[in-house]
């Protein structure tokens, strides 16, 4: 693996201030509990007043709370051990580490936009930094070149690819269900907006992160070798999106949220996910 002793540090950093971060979203639980508040657009909104996350709306604070066990208990130890195979010269390995590595990247840029300002403001930010240099430094360390020759069946990235223009497509089309009709009935802002000061998820999905999924997609059904290294990298990263989607709705649920239908619908694309995260590394020379 090339750039060995950065990704090595910048993971080890990762992982410390992971615990740090996700426990703190998740054990502190100062505060007075749930109050209504009235927002801008004059929206009353539940919050979820307590912890770190207290001046956050309820039902994105106990999604934060979800994904923060996500990513201690799955992300961090899977960081961990795709950075000792990688370093042993493993090219999953290193796939690996690219995907979980785009995981804390994404999930840290949304903190450090979306969460109100709190404790752990500079942790998201280091972590949205270290995660970011640690992805970029790992596609460093592919040889493009010979990308065709370390698959088994270029059929199975097709598949792959094809699964992620059909998923980025269907996501899509869900945020914009959220973003067009207030457009069209003069109503502008969605219920969704709450007291925040747009829709960060949706923004960054729409603007960066489904037209890379589709762009990937349509490289690995053209056979180019860009879109086979980035399939197998993505849907690593999708595997671990949608499992942190998973917890978001069970924690949902289980305070008294409606999530028919997503409940069948993001567990679905989770696994799926997941099996082609399994075939796709096998399939790895």
């Amino acid at each position: 693996m090339k750039n060995k002793k950065p990704i090595t540090l910048l993971s080890i950093l990762i992982s410390i201030v992971t615990i740090i971060a996700t426990s703190f979203g998740i054990f502190s639980n100062q505060g007075t509990g749930e109050y209504v508040y009235k927002s801008i657009q004059g929206e009353d909104v539940v919050i979820y007043g307590k912890g770190i996350y207290q001046n956050m709306s309820a039902d994105v604070a106990i999604q934060g709370i979800a994904q923060d066990y996500i990513t201690l208990f799955i992300g961090v130890p899977i960081l961990l051990v795709a950075l000792y195979f990688a370093r042993k010269g493993s090219i999953r390995g290193i796939f690996v580490l690219s995907g979980v590595s785009g995981y804390f990247l994404l999930t840290y840029l949304f903190y450090t936009a979306m969460a109100m300002y709190n404790i752990m403001f500079l942790a998201y930010i280091f972590l949205l930094s270290a995660s970011f240099f640690t992805f970029i430094l790992t596609l460093f360390s592919y040889n493009t070149a010979q990308m065709r020759d370390i698959v088994n069946s270029e059929k199975l990235v097709q598949y792959a690819g094809l699964f992620l223009i059909i998923n980025g497509s269907l996501v899509a089309l869900l945020w914009l269900s959220v973003i067009l009709p207030p457009l069209f009935d003069g109503t502008i802002y969605p219920k969704g907006l709450q007291h925040y000061t747009t829709l960060i998820v949706q923004g960054f999905d729409l603007g960066l992160f489904l037209p890379m999924a589709f762009v990937t997609g349509i490289l690995a059904l053209r056979k180019n070798v860009y879109g086979y290294q980035f399939t197998i990298i993505y849907i690593i990263f999708l595997t671990l999106m949608m499992t942190a989607l998973t917890s978001k709705i069970l924690f949902m649920a289980q305070a008294g949220a409606n999530v028919v239908p997503v409940i069948f619908i993001m567990p679905t694309f989770g696994l799926i996910s997941l099996i082609f995260s399994i075939l796709l590394i096998k399939n790895i020379k």
